[in-house]
């Protein structure tokens, strides 16, 4: 979850040539003027994410006093782009933040090192933790967990007369009309809800059509699904439950915090769990979290519990034990936990999570709630997307918007999308 897709297929590809011309050995870590082991460590997020970091590496620091952590901090529309060019030069940070939608990427690439045996993961349900390896090694390990989720504005809802839907037995449908009333009763002040492309979403609804959203190297969702997602995307516009075509793509190049509903313009929108409570910052409002709506007739919620982010190590790193240790603290030691909280899921430790789960601000602790009651729910973790991956929320945008704009009908958009997106991931 978070906005700046479009720089990622531009980015790989500058990587992949670079590295055909990439010198061999590393710039990453070395030794600081004192004399002291150097680690650089890269993340991307918000200013809150940059202090709770600062403020673990601290902790790091006091307890490993030989080894000094330099944050190499940016937002998310710039991190991968800055971390391609690093990796193709071989200046790899020694730790790298990175989402399971690049984890193949970088693995295949023989950047990233093996953590099997220098990383306790002991706490860690052993399904999440499996996302992080790819044939037979594990080469990530997950920060917290997270699931793709309906939010919804409860006093929003009250101020247009609506009642917050039964979760259990919801439609698109119902969403749609809901949607549609928020913005009837409010006058046009309040949208109902905002537009998502994100291919979790397109992930869910085909799931509770019984299809994958990637079978091997190739897209799983049929023409058909395709075209019937974006006509529920269709009809928000047309019952004015959304905004317009235009607005939508506006919204779309935004973070979070420029979202309808962090904004106070809107009343729903579907994000990860764990921005539930940067959206309640923002709006200064109570939010929920409420499961996504179904197809009638569907088996399945097709909702899934997946990694927030992962951390791994530079398999060039000089100091590849110290660079473990480093990430082998910040997955494991209580104090980190209550620092960072659910800022990157839910602590992927069940210790740390019982440590700090009372300690947890009012909004994070309904996302725990939350997960709780739908884990019985919730599909397996996904395992980490083929090579290509990584631009396919950019492709989908694309598409969906020369829907939405009229510029194509549904039927070759779905087409063109299939295989613009198999030709992404056939590598």
């Amino acid at each position: 979850m978070s906005s700046g897709k479009k720089v990622w297929s531009a980015a790989l590809l500058a990587t992949a040539m670079l590295a055909v011309t990439a010198a061999c050995g590393s710039g990453s870590g070395g030794e600081s003027a004192d004399g002291k082991i150097k680690l650089r460590f890269s993340y991307w997020g918000s200013a809150a994410r940059q202090q709770m970091t600062e403020e673990a590496i601290k902790k790091f620091e006091a307890k490993n006093p030989n080894i000094d952590v330099e944050g190499e901090f940016s937002d998310f529309a710039a991190y991968y782009e800055s971390l391609s060019t690093k990796v193709a030069a071989s200046d790899a940070p020694d730790v790298i933040t990175l989402e399971i939608r690049g984890l193949r990427e970088y693995a295949d690439r023989g950047t990233l090192a093996d953590l099997a045996s220098s990383v306790n993961t002991g706490d860690i349900d052993p399904k999440v933790l499996a996302t992080g390896a790819i044939d037979g090694k594990q080469f990530a390990i997950p920060t917290g967990v997270n699931a793709f989720s309906l939010v919804v504005s409860p006093t929003e809802l009250e101020a247009a007369g609506q009642k917050l839907p039964d979760d259990t037995k919801w439609t698109w449908d119902d969403y749609v009309n809901l949607a549609s009333k928020i913005s009837e009763k409010s006058g046009g002040k309040i949208y109902g809800t905002q537009q998502s492309f994100n291919p979790a979403y397109l992930q869910i609804f085909a799931a509770q059509k019984g299809e994958p959203f990637y079978n091997g190297n190739k897209i799983g969702v049929s023409p058909e699904t395709i075209k019937e997602w974006w006509t529920t995307h269709q009809n928000l516009i047309k019952t004015k439950g959304s905004p317009d075509a235009a607005k939508t793509a506006e919204i779309g190049a935004q973070s979070v915090d420029q979202s309808l509903l962090a904004t106070g313009t809107g009343a729903m929108g579907m994000w990860w769990s764990n921005q539930l409570g940067g959206i309640a910052k923002k709006s200064g409002k109570d939010v929920d979290l409420l499961r996504m709506p179904k197809l009638p007739g569907a088996t399945t919620g097709g909702m899934f519990l997946q990694p927030a982010m992962f951390y791994t190590a530079s398999s060039k790193s000089e100091h590849a034990a110290e660079a473990a240790k480093f990430i082998d603290f910040m997955i494991n030691d209580p104090e980190v936990g209550g620092i960072i909280l659910s800022d990157r899921g839910l602590p992927a430790s069940s210790k740390v999570l019982a440590a700090v789960k009372d300690k947890l601000p009012p909004t994070d602790k309904k996302v725990l709630d939350f997960l709780d009651k739908v884990k019985g729910e919730l599909a397996d973790p996904p395992a980490a997307p083929p090579k290509g991956a990584s631009a396919m929320e950019d492709i989908l945008t694309r598409y969906s918007e020369e829907v939405l704009f009229g510029k194509m009908t549904p039927d070759d958009a779905a087409q063109k999308f299939i295989t613009e997106a198999n030709a992404s991931i056939a590598g």
